[in-house]
């Protein structure tokens, strides 16, 4: 068959085909005004795209607290946590339930399954409250609770602290909640809340020996006070027009009225305040404290109501925060301690230069290699897809954060491959002498399917990720739909405004009137396509050569991939440092509290701090939304200490780490920066259950023996110790006790309130209601030895406490946590220098398998923390894989139509990792998740460029060309587009190399796509005519069409 019957029928099969560039030059108007349209929309839509620091993600916990006052841990967790837990079981979607219970306090944290759509959250928290109230009847009597918190996850976008020398606790709460009116008018803020509030309480202090010498109990003087105290509806008067209502008088108009409440005693009457001392102040001892740079402080902190931009409320409270001052008297400071507005500020401001330069990177790239005109039509269309790809965000709800511009910056080397194929087909074709529309067209008749295939494939490549249910995939959702948007966007680009654009700016290139009317120009002749046309040939020729060469460097690679380190996500590039400090089980909130003051005056002066705020009593508050929430107990506190850069913070920390061991060698304390992705606390993490508490302990020791023995693991502690709090147990002589007409609920009331307070009434003021408590002096409250002592009202008279029974110490747990009803330790540790929590878990987790198997039934070792979370990830993302892959194999097999192409277009994927674990192991970064993210996209990208020269292959072939001769020619003609768009994708990922959460994945793309580049040039063609078993021989013959010049674009000729 001759040429030019190929050329024939090839335009005869081309005719009866729509051509989508060619109907958009004939329709250029119209074109025009839907591009500008649509772009205009774009830009509009990007300024509405709504700012936050991290991607939305559901939390998935319920607190459910309830408090049994005078219950050791053990009765506590017996009696209430297992109760609610063992009933919680029986919820749909239950992942698991962990649990603490202290003296008189029972807490739950009840998690879902991380695969439970967040549309169903609202019903289950419903279903879990319901199935509590069914067993509240059953708890003990003086159980008050359960109590329930679904707003665990709440963040707190900024957060003011109220302060001021000579100002009362109460004072600042009078003036914070002037502000709060204010406050919540702002429009976007939900609520705001209060940080290290004191509540206000009046004492009635009465010293024991009084009330013996009177012969007065606590009881009378109780009913006393709150006899006269009581709101009581006394009737009305109904009178022939109106009812009158009766108003006895009596309560307390302030908290000195209280010292005229009469006592009745042997018919006489005593004034209260003759026989008491009455005080007002705060709760004593304080439950927390909030503290800024040393001093007392109330916090005040705002949430914003969902859908809200956080950088709109940030400048809307920054125009506020002038009326807010206005109200302050002076010497009353207002201040901001914790901004989310800033930090998203900060954090956009940073993605969107990296964005700028590597526009700017590809733009360079597109001129510097396609020439001036050529590369301004790509560089032209580059601002078209992102504001169409800015109107689709708007249109779906994803807002600008970290992982959405993190995604475009990724995008924006991929968005360009499909442009610079069509335009360097079209100026391939002008440099042969084509005309504009005849090249125009031409570029979507022979690209425009395989780059649709390709484009697919790649956002294919991204599948997993937007249908991984977890809440890490939630995390990272939007790395699929960003790049789905933009890619897809990409090809329209490609085919539409692309030929519209190279028709008007693209030079002709005129035809010499002595050459005939089908004379092309040559541009494959040159000294460069000649040598790579030989390179080519070479490695077909020596095909099996190169495919045992590539299969050892893949085996290697592999090999080398466990030297790589393995990583969750990476720590925060926020400026906060955390400091934890934890003392013993039973520490007072007063020892707590002398540690913390002397690290405040530690951190005085330092020049690296911009402020430090101490939460003593607590943790910090969620002012990051993947913030390790710490719990509120007397033995912790929490400094979150801001720098004034990230460079600080690290200077900071390389001074803070050995100080605080150190200086506070008697306290367990730990230094932590905020973390990437779902929290997780400590990075090693061994989970220790079993039915006996002291054998959990002592295979927990064990365990922790094994952490400490690796000498990367630092800050090994258990997360509850041994029974620690001190408890003074009075065993009561029952028959003495029955013989003076008392019981044991009057021994502990009558306890109760000489040690801690009884509440009595509560005074009313304003909108406050302040309690009343009635306890004893200080001196009978802190020493131990004088309970015995103490006289004890009786019917009969008073008598020594200790006539009705001895008193004996002990040590009991402060607290008992358990994991699905299992008494649980968990061995935690953090790692040093450079090395990564996942690697030295497993390495220890491989370790503990022969203390497994030695294990009682019924007791286990688990690993929690980066690895769990990790494998979570990774099992919801390894779920859908099966799914790419049909998606895969269905889009080539629609373009190929051959299960041989199908399959050896498949096989070249993971050849990319021989670049990606060269590229982590040469530059020292981890593979994390993201990471991992990112080459199972990379996956899709190499697919899309080796059907692309696969289906230029074919097309070769099916023009009449030999197959040697339409390998090494199709290969040679695909060599500029896919250098360009490799060179696009790697260099614009230049600017994420800053990134500390994107880093390392754009370590792993660059590297693998570098890789797979080299190898769909050369290793491609080997497998090719390996695969098909090509003979050296198969060449075109001489008189022919050049080898490798326009092979195969025969077959379009008459598009």
């Amino acid at each position: 068959m001759s040429r030019a019957d190929l050329d024939a029928g090839a335009q005869r099969r081309e005719e009866g085909r729509f051509n989508l560039s060619a109907w958009a030059l004939r329709h250029q108007p119209l074109v025009i005004f839907i591009i500008t349209l649509v772009t205009l929309f774009g830009v509009l839509s990007y300024s509405k795209l709504a700012q936050s620091e991290d991607p939305p993600f559901t939390f998935r916990v319920m607190v459910i607290k309830t408090l049994w006052p005078g219950a050791t841990a053990q009765q506590v967790q017996e009696q209430v946590t297992d109760r609610i837990a063992k009933k919680l079981q029986e919820a749909s979607n239950t992942d698991f339930m962990r649990s603490y219970s202290r003296p008189g306090e029972s807490l739950i944290f009840y998690t879902m399954k991380d695969s439970a759509p967040a549309g169903i959250v609202a019903e289950q928290w419903y279903q879990v409250r319901k199935k509590v109230g069914d067993i509240a009847a059953t708890l003990p009597q003086g159980v008050q609770g359960p109590f329930f918190n679904d707003e665990f996850g709440d963040v707190y976008t900024n957060i003011y602290t109220l302060q001021g020398d000579g100002f009362s606790p109460a004072q600042l709460r009078d003036y914070a909640d002037k502000l709060r009116t204010v406050l919540l008018r702002v429009p976007g803020v939900a609520k705001v809340d209060y940080f290290g509030e004191q509540p206000e309480h009046v004492y009635v202090e009465i010293s024991n020996a009084q009330l013996t010498r009177l012969g007065v109990s606590p009881q009378q003087i109780a009913q006393a006070i709150n006899s006269q105290n009581a709101v009581a509806s006394a009737g009305t008067l109904t009178t022939a027009d109106d009812r009158v209502f009766v108003r006895p008088t009596g309560q307390y108009a302030t908290p000195r009225a209280l010292a005229d409440t009469l006592i009745r005693i042997d018919g006489k009457s005593l004034r209260l305040g003759d026989i008491a001392t009455i005080r007002r102040g705060y709760d004593d001892p304080p439950v927390e404290q909030m503290r800024l740079g040393g001093r007392l402080a109330l916090g005040i902190g705002i949430t914003m109501q969902p859908g809200q931009d956080v950088v709109h409320l940030g400048k809307s409270l920054t125009a506020t925060f002038g009326e807010l001052q206005a109200q302050l008297p002076a010497g009353l400071a207002l201040k901001e301690v914790s901004s989310m507005p800033r930090a998203v500020s900060h954090s956009v401001d940073e993605f969107l230069r990296s964005v700028a330069e590597a526009v700017a990177i590809v733009l360079i790239v597109s001129l510097v290699s396609l020439g001036l005109r050529t590369g301004m039509v790509v560089v032209i269309s580059i601002p078209v897809v992102l504001a169409v790809t800015a109107l689709f965000m708007d249109m779906f709800g994803i807002g600008l954060h970290k992982v959405s511009l993190g995604t475009l910056v990724l995008a924006l080397g991929l968005l360009v491959d499909d442009a610079i194929i069509a335009v360097e087909m079209m100026a391939v074709k002008l440099e042969q002498g084509w005309s504009r529309s005849r090249a125009a067209a031409f570029a979507y008749t022979s690209t425009a399917f395989p780059m649709l295939t390709g484009t697919l494939v790649t956002v294919a490549g991204f599948l997993p990720i937007a249908l991984a249910k977890s809440s890490t995939g939630e995390y990272t959702r939007s790395i699929f739909q960003v790049s789905a948007i933009a890619l897809i966007t990409s090809w329209f680009a490609a085919v539409v405004l692309i030929p519209l654009l190279g028709y008007r700016m693209l030079p002709e290139r005129k035809r010499e009137a002595h050459l005939p009317d089908d004379h092309e120009h040559d541009i494959y002749n040159t000294r460069f396509y000649l040598r790579l046309r030989g390179w080519v040939a070479w490695c077909v020729d020596r095909r099996y050569l190169v495919l045992g060469g590539t299969i050892v460097a893949f085996a290697v690679s592999m090999a080398g991939f466990g030297l790589v380190p393995q990583q969750f996500f990476p720590s925060s590039d926020r400026s906060e440092l955390l400091v934890d400090v934890r003392l013993q089980e039973g520490a007072s909130f007063a020892a707590t509290l002398r540690q913390v003051e002397r690290l405040e005056k530690a951190l005085e002066g330092r020049p690296e701090i911009e402020h430090s705020v101490s939460f003593v009593g607590s943790g910090a508050p969620r002012f990051y939304l993947p913030l390790d929430q710490q719990l509120a107990t007397p033995n912790f506190a929490q400094l979150v200490i801001t720098t004034h850069s990230v460079e600080d913070r690290e200077k900071l920390a390389q001074w803070l780490q050995p100080m605080l061991r150190e200086a506070f060698p008697a306290v367990r304390t730990r230094l932590s920066r905020l973390e990437n992705g779902p929290p997780v606390g400590f990075q090693v993490q061994f989970r220790v259950s079993g039915d006996q508490i002291s054998e959990v302990r002592a295979v927990a020791e064990q365990v922790a023996a094994q952490v400490r023995a690796d000498k990367r693991s630092t800050n090994v502690q258990f997360d509850w110790d041994e029974p620690s709090e001190r408890s003074v147990r009075f065993e009561i002589d029952q028959q003495k006790a029955r013989e003076l007409g008392i019981s044991s609920s009057d021994i502990s009331d009558f306890l109760a309130m000489t040690l801690s307070g009884y509440a009595v009434t509560q005074y009313r003021e304003r909108d406050k209601l302040i309690t009343v408590s009635l306890r004893a002096p200080l001196d009978e409250r802190i020493d131990p030895s004088r309970l015995a002592t103490l006289a004890m009202p009786t019917p009969n008279g008073a008598v020594p406490l200790g006539s009705l029974g001895h008193v004996r110490y002990d040590l009991e747990y402060g607290v008992i946590w358990e994991r699905d009803r299992q008494p649980t330790i968990t061995v935690q540790a953090d790692v040093t220098g450079g090395a990564q929590g996942i690697d030295v878990t497993r390495a220890i987790d491989a370790k503990l398998n022969a203390l497994r198997a030695e294990l009682p039934v019924g007791y286990r070792i688990e690993v929690g923390g980066p690895v769990e979370e990790s494998g979570k990830g990774q099992s919801s993302i390894n779920a859908q894989m099966p799914l790419m892959a049909i998606a895969v194999l269905t889009l080539l097999m629609v373009q190929l139509q051959s299960f041989a192409r199908v399959l050896m277009v498949v096989l070249t994927a993971p050849l990319g990792l021989i670049g990606v674990v060269a590229a982590l192991l040469m530059f020292g970064k981890p593979f994390g998740f993201v990471a991992m993210l990112g080459v199972i996209a990379m996956f899709g990208i190499i697919m899309r460029n080796s059907v692309i020269l696969v289906d230029q292959i074919e097309q070769d072939i099916s023009a009449g060309h030999k197959r040697v001769d339409a390998i090494v020619g199709a290969t040679v003609r695909r060599f500029r587009p896919i250098t360009l768009t490799a060179a696009a994708a790697v260099l614009a990922l230049i600017p994420l190399l800053r990134s500390n959460f994107f880093g390392p994945m754009a370590t792993a793309l660059m590297g693998g796509i570098t890789s797979a580049t080299v190898l769909t040039l050369f290793f491609l063609p080997a497998l090719y005519a390996a695969w098909f078993r090509v003979r050296h021989d198969e060449r075109d013959e001489p008189e022919g069409v050049p080898p490798g010049a326009n092979a195969g674009d025969t077959a379009e000729r008459g598009a």
